[in-house]
């Protein structure tokens, strides 16, 4: 059975993403089929030369199989 799983997270947070979706991936046993992503770009809100930049959102896609429960 295809099943899709999204994660989201900001790109200053990649390495903690990548955990966690080959954790999931580990946990759930699945097998992987495809995998895509997106990066929105952070929104600078502030002024002048002092303001600070907030991370940019990042989505991932994953469609997966796993086998369909024994009835």
């Amino acid at each position: 059975m295809q099943q899709v799983k999204i994660f989201k997270s900001v790109d200053t947070e990649l390495e903690d993403l990548e955990k966690q979706i080959n954790r999931f991936i580990r946990k759930n046993n699945v097998r992987v089929l495809s995998i895509s992503g997106n990066h929105s770009a952070s929104v600078d809100t502030g002024t002048g030369p002092m303001n600070t930049f907030s991370g940019g959102d990042v989505t991932v896609i994953m469609l997966f199989e796993i086998e369909s429960p024994s009835r």
